[in-house]
């Protein structure tokens, strides 16, 4: 199993398993991960899932796609590591990720 790390908007951290293939979203609502709500329920039409991806793995994950991209400018305080936790697709390669939940609007 792939193990990532959410950081909750107080700071804590919970290292959950995420199955291969599975989004980052999914994987945090299974867990109950605080402040990913996922709204629209993984169809990229929402930014309820706005995560922080950790400075190391930013390059490692892939660009965000421009439809992404777009929504992220709805966002609240979108940034250079600003992602949308249902467009993430864990990959084994992902083991150690470390992603920070965005505060809500």
């Amino acid at each position: 199993m792939t193990k990532i790390t959410f950081i909750d908007v107080q700071g804590t951290e919970k290292t959950v398993n995420a199955s291969d293939g599975r989004s980052l979203m999914e994987t945090a609502v299974a867990n109950s991960i605080a402040g990913v709500d996922a709204d629209c329920g993984g169809a990229c039409a929402c930014a309820t899932c706005h995560v922080y991806v950790d400075p190391t793995w930013v390059d490692r994950i892939g660009a965000a796609s421009g439809m992404e991209v777009d929504l992220l400018e709805f966002a609240n305080e979108p940034n250079e590591r600003s992602r949308l936790s249902c467009q993430i697709k864990v990959t084994a390669d992902m083991d150690g990720l470390v992603v920070q939940v965005a505060a809500a609007a």
